[in-house]
C-alpha cells in the first residue's frame, strides 16, 4: 500500500464537495410546481431581454452576426 491514507482523504474531500453542491439547489423550500413557475418566469424574462437587444440593435453578447 504505497498511497497511505491519501485515498481515504480524497474520498472524504469528494464527498464533502458533492454534498455541498447538492444542497444549494434543493434548499429553496419550494414545491416542484413553484420551482417550475419560477424557472419559466426567469426564462421568459431572459427571452424578453434578448428580444429587446435584437430589436434595439445592441450586440452586448459579443457575437458578430456578419457572415462572409
Amino acid at each position: 500500500m504505497t498511497r497511505g491514507n491519501q485515498r481515504d482523504r480524497d474520498r472524504e474531500r469528494a464527498q464533502a464537495k458533492s454534498s455541498k453542491k447538492g444542497s444549494q439547489n434543493k434548499d429553496d423550500g419550494l414545491t416542484p410546481e413553484q420551482r417550475r413557475e419560477r424557472d419559466a418566469k426567469a426564462l421568459q424574462e431572459k427571452a424578453a431581454k434578448k428580444a429587446a437587444q435584437a430589436a434595439g440593435g445592441g450586440d452586448a453578447g459579443g457575437k458578430s452576426s456578419n457572415k462572409k
